[in-house]
């Protein structure tokens, strides 16, 4: 009987999940609001609670998070990322203090202590990767010249993930400094192993773990990666992290290959994770933080707006291309998902974070699509209102821009 309500119960989870997949491509938007909102559907407090399938959806969330990280780490080389890093660190320095700053300000302002404050820093610093890909395919803005800045700014919040989240596994943990300084030290130890080795190696590691069989290869990785998951878990320096490393020591055809074969997994239990975030969000307990969550997402928005135009006039971008880095920079997503989720997990914070961060995202993975379209031009009625001279046409150039991009994957690439 038990096995019949499981099936029944995740088998009509998975089929809404579905459905509402097909109406969000049909409105040419991103499905992570959908996904939660079905959450908060399933969930307790919701309309229709699980009794039989919650214990799986919960197993396959944290598969889900290790997909999510394993398939960004795919999506760079350990080249592009030390060029990046080089090239773009003082843009990474600037997103931080703006972005994250208001969140760690928030939390403190609304009395919930230091633990909170670190992990709202993070949920409101990390742009969508997943959602910004597929605005700019929408938008036909591939080819344009601020592209490459906005990806560059999203590759560096997706490498400083590395050294975020093991830090946040440690403050959640309670850990001390001692403690919490030698997670750090293993977790930049790791992260620039693995940089080195896939540097000078890749093409060894990649060729040993080749197969030209789907099924061993989608075996093989796939058992790397959480093995090497778990044992970064145990080491408390994140699964995460872990699956993310392993999918920058991949490279050239290897990654292409389990890239393809990979991404529906991925999707499936990304979507699960979602909705598992919006089972452990109880409804009722969102309007109590719908004010401030509305007030720190249209400030985090500005914030973004006002990183991308900087990192975009320091690239020598015009002004039109400007306004656009900065309206693509707003959407935030599963990342800020990923790290809420970590925090309600661990029972760390206070229980008001979770809806928060629920509101904030859900607020701003649909405001993230409309900034992107519309800030450019707004900015040019501003401007010309106040009789100011705007630039009559955007130029373009061809762009080479990374997989993360390119694929415009549907629910995640990332970031």
């Amino acid at each position: 009987m038990h096995s019949a309500v499981f099936l029944i119960e995740f088998g009509a989870v998975v089929l809404v999940l579905g459905l509402l997949g097909r109406f969000a491509v049909r409105l040419k938007f991103s499905p992570i609001p959908l996904y939660l909102l079905a959450g908060l559907l399933f969930g307790a407090g919701g309309v229709v609670p699980l009794a039989g399938s919650e214990e799986f959806i919960e197993v396959g969330a944290e598969i889900g998070v290790v997909l999510l990280l394993l398939m960004l780490g795919l999506e760079y080389t350990a080249g592009d990322l030390v060029g990046h890093l080089k090239t773009h660190a003082r843009a990474g320095g600037v997103d931080f203090l703006l972005n994250a700053l208001p969140g760690a300000a928030a939390a403190l302002l609304l009395g919930w202590g230091p633990v909170a404050a670190v992990v709202l820093a993070g949920v409101t610093w990390v742009s969508s990767s997943g959602v910004i890909a597929k605005v700019l395919g929408d938008l036909g803005r591939l080819g344009n010249r601020e592209s490459p800045v906005i990806l560059s700014i999203l590759v560096l919040e997706d490498l400083a993930m590395a050294i975020y989240l093991p830090i946040l596994t440690a403050v959640l943990a309670g850990s001390g400094w001692l403690a919490g300084g030698l997670t750090l030290a293993i977790a930049l130890g790791a992260v620039g192993t693995v940089l080195l080795v896939a540097v000078r190696y890749g093409r060894v590691i990649s060729r040993f773990i080749s197969s030209d069989d789907p099924e061993k290869l989608l075996l093989v990785v796939l058992g790397t990666t959480l093995l090497v998951a778990g044992v970064a878990q145990q080491l408390q320096v994140s699964a995460a992290v872990g699956a993310f490393l392993v999918g920058i020591a991949l490279s050239g055809e290897v990654a292409e290959n389990t890239h393809h074969l990979l991404m529906p997994l991925r999707d499936l239990f990304a979507a699960v994770f979602f909705v598992f975030f919006g089972l452990s969000t109880d409804p009722s307990t969102i309007p109590s933080v719908l004010l401030p969550a509305f007030v720190l997402a249209v400030l985090t928005l500005l914030t973004k707006v006002a990183t991308g135009y900087w990192a975009a006039r320091r690239s020598g971008i015009a002004e039109r291309g400007r306004w656009r880095a900065g309206g693509a920079l707003v959407a935030r997503g599963e990342f800020s998902i990923v790290i809420a989720g970590l925090a309600v997990s661990a029972g760390a914070v206070d229980p008001s974070l979770g809806p928060m961060a629920t509101a904030y995202v859900l607020l701003l993975v649909v405001l993230g699509p409309l900034a992107a379209r519309f800030t450019e031009p707004v900015a040019q009625r501003v401007m010309t209102w106040r009789g100011k001279d705007y630039p009559a046409t955007a130029s373009r150039r061809p762009a080479v821009l990374s997989r993360a991009v390119e694929q415009e994957p549907s629910v995640a690439a990332s970031d």
